[in-house]
């Protein structure tokens, strides 16, 4: 019996180490998500699973331009280490539910970097004066805005790549560098 209860605990013990161990991977390393709902076509589509790398989360490191990146589109939300630890968790039961959808994580495109200054006419996005050749986008966009929009320090703009069909940065506002959650990667 005494056997039985060691070999039991060992078992235990193994489960808890692993458990800890995957939760640190994906707190800090890597995250698999999945794609809901259509603003990244043609690029990405619905039910798309990813892996998201965490590390330019971790280090505080503002994208690249063409970046795909994960966001939390609580702009306005001030975030801490809380959240890094109990997203983990819902973004399981996002995976394997399909009632289960966390709403305020949103995937796009970097589409401007601090000290940009960004322009929306003639069916594109003008960035410092110059028009984008966008490819990956999905049609040309229909959304038009007088003025410009000046990226603030520390913050990034993003679009979906289907421009018509996109809830982003032209809406919510410039996002926190701490609010790109991570560069999806695969």
């Amino acid at each position: 019996m005494n056997t039985v209860l060691h070999e039991i605990l060992e078992w235990l013990y193994a489960i808890v180490i692993a458990l800890a161990i995957a939760m640190v991977i994906h707190i800090f390393f890597l995250q698999p998500t999945r794609v809901s709902g259509e603003s990244m076509v043609p690029t990405l589509h619905n039910g798309e699973y990813l892996i998201i790398s965490k590390m330019g989360h971790i280090m505080g490191d503002v994208p690249n331009y063409g970046d795909i990146v994960i966001i939390d589109s609580r702009v306005g939300y001030p975030r801490t280490w809380k959240d890094d630890v109990a997203e983990p968790m819902d973004n399981y039961l996002a995976l394997f539910s399909s009632r289960f959808q966390t709403k305020n994580v949103w995937v796009k495109r970097v589409i401007g970097r601090p000290g940009d200054t960004l322009a929306f006419h003639d069916g594109k996005v003008w960035r410092n004066g110059e028009a984008l050749d966008e490819p990956y986008i999905n049609e040309p966009m229909t959304y038009s805005r007088k003025g410009e929009v000046q990226v603030p320090e520390g913050y990034v703009f993003c679009m979906g790549d289907n421009r018509n069909h996109s809830s982003d940065s032209r809406f919510i506002g410039p996002v926190p560098v701490d609010h790109v959650l991570g560069k999806v990667i695969w």
